[in-house]
């Protein structure tokens, strides 16, 4: 036999022997009420035979419940003591017995919670059984205590709170459960903590509470946890005060002291405006407060004071002075900061292109015969503009030639003829005209209106027109005529009204107006004014090139005049017809660029953008002499930076 074998063989002796001394001892103290209980590193299953035997229970030991266990007892144990202490001994070594059904079973403790255990105070052995309770709290939320009462539990204890019903449920030994909710029973006492309804007379509720928010929110001497609260309602301009009843006490006699009338009057301020008008501004709040006195909910209204209410405004200082209760007060003041603020601006370019090509030809023959001495032509075959000419050529009474003009036109003219005062005069002109004409005209007017504001931009000329005439005429003749005259602006109007959207778009009505005078035409009285005008809601991003609209206008014509049967006759009758035609191209194009201007650095990137424009402009023409002045300086408009505001400190810090 081996040594290991010796000594593998004289542990398993000992262990029997220990086994036969714990089953003697069982034995013994089955058959004696009581008896002496020296223990010194048994093993703990011997141990649970042992107690079973005595106690007479029926012991589950779980497969993890191993180690050596001492126990000394110098006074005689009964069968429930001895179960105490074996209860005791389990907790030492972190098993725990659960009976149900007179069994008994021991586990681990991380795994007792999930077993069935006794519910409620009554339903443990000992102190060191495992109990659940369910604790019912009154005053103080279950959620609360949780973090309050979690560290006196061990690791395998369980808490957890139940809002909706305000309990606790705590799983662990019958002595912790106890001392747990004996903490709990003192915490939760009803307080003396209400909730008071402090009206006030001239303060405002919402002030009172910042006020007085900012001063609790200290932390305290003591530590404690700051347990009032304020809340302000502006319908009825009341503080709602929560906590114990010296705060509140405190905090009360704080409002009181601030709810006083002030020396300057409390329910008269000044407010000075920054950006709205304020006449208009003042207008407007009146009306308003005014027509909810007089709806059918304005009672109540009226009851708070809107009828006392009361604005007018101050134009030297842009200032409204308002006297309104309190209630009123806050409500005007709010309805200020919202409309007192700096609108954006629009910088709004049209672009109006013009481009006329206009051509003309025209080819003809005059043919006139003049009876002698009749002063009348007796045959004209075209042109009747030389018609008079050649009457006044003919004149006896005129002794010659009285408007050579009537004879020749523009362009090319050849005429043969015999004037005469005797006998018959005749005359034929040839006349060969052609011209063309090419206008090319870009237009862009820009301005700068405030958002929802419309504005307007003429540029051009007053022009006189006649409207009517008139003459008295009397017995000596003709007295005190004259003639009335309207004026009318010829050039380019521009009216705009821009609306910005949320993000980057706006809405425009825009109105164009673009007027020129024209050429006189045949059988007009006075002058001829060409205007194309547009008038349209559009919208437009911002930067963003729309066109309005145009017109594409090609027109041709040809006229042809001849003398009836003679301008028919082949070849011959080219000398009795005259043909004209005329060519006219007309391209019209109105464009559109609104910019938003928010804030001034954009607004003053686009007003310096067109001054170094127009200042290049100037400086391009510099050098040259002013012609008939020698030593005279072409005036130059100065760098804009004379004319910039320095910035403050606090502006070059934003």
């Amino acid at each position: 036999m081996t040594k290991k074998s010796v000594s593998t063989l004289s542990r398993t002796l000992r262990l029997l022997a220990a086994s036969s001394l714990l089953s003697l001892a069982a034995l013994a103290w089955a058959q004696q009420p009581a008896a002496t209980v020296n223990w010194k590193d048994a093993d703990i299953r011997q141990v649970v035979e042992a107690v079973s035997a005595v106690t007479g229970k029926n012991v589950i030991l779980d497969p993890r419940v191993t180690g050596k266990v001492t126990l000394l007892s110098p006074t005689p144990l009964g069968p429930d003591a001895m179960y105490e202490a074996f209860l005791s001994i389990l907790q030492v070594h972190g098993y725990v017995a659960i009976e149900s059904d007179n069994l008994v079973k021991v586990v681990p403790d991380a795994t007792a919670r999930q077993l069935p255990t006794s519910i409620g105070p009554g339903g443990a052995y000992g102190p060191d059984d495992l109990t659940t309770q369910v604790v019912q709290l009154r005053n103080v939320g279950a959620t609360q205590l949780v973090s309050l009462l979690r560290p006196l539990l061990p690791q395998y204890g369980h808490l957890v709170a139940h809002a909706g019903s305000n309990m606790l449920v705590i799983s662990d030994r019958a002595a912790n459960v106890a001392r747990v909710v004996s903490i709990i029973r003192r915490i939760d006492q009803a307080s003396d903590e209400d909730i008071e309804v402090v009206s006030l007379q001239h303060a405002s509720a919402g002030e009172i509470v910042r006020i007085m928010t900012a001063l609790t929110s200290a932390p305290r001497g003591d530590g404690a946890s700051i347990s009032t609260s304020l809340v302000a309602d502006a319908r009825t301009n009341s503080v709602l005060i929560g906590g114990d009843m010296n705060e509140r006490l405190r905090l009360r006699t704080l409002i009181a002291h601030l709810d006083t009338p002030l020396e300057d009057g409390g329910e008269t301020q000044v407010r000075y405006l920054r950006y709205a008008d304020a006449e208009e501004m003042a207008t407007k709040l009146q009306q308003n407060f005014t027509n909810q006195a007089q709806s059918p909910a304005g009672q109540a209204a009226a009851s708070a004071g809107a009828d006392e209410m009361s604005v007018w405004a101050d134009t030297q200082t842009n200032a409204l002075v308002i006297n309104a209760p309190p209630k009123i007060m806050r409500s005007t003041m709010q309805i200020i900061d919202k409309l007192d603020i700096r609108r954006a601006q629009v910088l709004v370019e049209a672009i109006i292109v013009e481009v006329i090509i206009d051509k003309s030809k025209e080819l003809g023959v005059s043919v006139a015969v003049e009876g002698s001495g009749s002063n009348s032509p007796i045959a004209v075959t075209n042109f009747p503009d030389f018609l008079a000419g050649i009457v006044q050529l003919g004149s006896a009474s005129g002794g010659g030639v009285t408007d050579p003009s009537g004879l020749i036109g523009d362009g090319g003219t050849i005429g043969v003829g015999r004037i005469t005062d005797d006998g018959v005069s005749f005359a034929a002109i040839l006349s060969a005209v052609e011209g063309a004409a090419d206008t090319n005209l870009i237009s862009t007017p820009s301005i700068v209106t405030t958002d929802n504001e419309e504005a307007t931009l003429n540029v051009g000329q007053d022009v006189p027109f006649v409207s009517g005439s008139f003459s008295n005429t009397g017995g000596a003749g003709a007295i005190n005529p004259f003639q009335t005259i309207n004026r009318e602006t010829v050039g380019v109007k521009l009216a705009i009204t821009p609306q910005i959207n949320e993000g980057d778009s706006m809405v425009l009505d825009v109105s164009q107006e673009i007027s020129s005078i024209a050429q006189s035409a045949q059988g007009a009285v006075d002058l001829i004014v060409n205007k194309r005008t547009i008038d349209t809601t559009v919208i437009v991003d911002d930067g963003e090139i729309l066109v309005l609209g145009g017109l594409l206008e090609d027109v041709l014509r040809e006229s042809d005049q001849r003398v009836p049967i003679l301008g028919d006759i082949p070849l011959l009758g080219v000398l009795f017809r005259s043909r004209r035609t005329e060519k006219l191209k007309t391209n019209l194009m109105i464009f559109i660029r609104p910019t938003i201007l928010r804030d001034a650095t954009q607004t003053s990137f686009e007003t310096n953008q067109k001054y170094n424009y127009i200042r290049d402009v100037q400086q391009g023409r510099e050098g040259t002499d002013v012609q008939m002045m020698p030593g005279q300086v072409r005036p130059m408009l100065p760098p804009i930076e004379q004319y910039t505001k320095p910035k403050t400190p606090e502006e070059d810090q934003q």
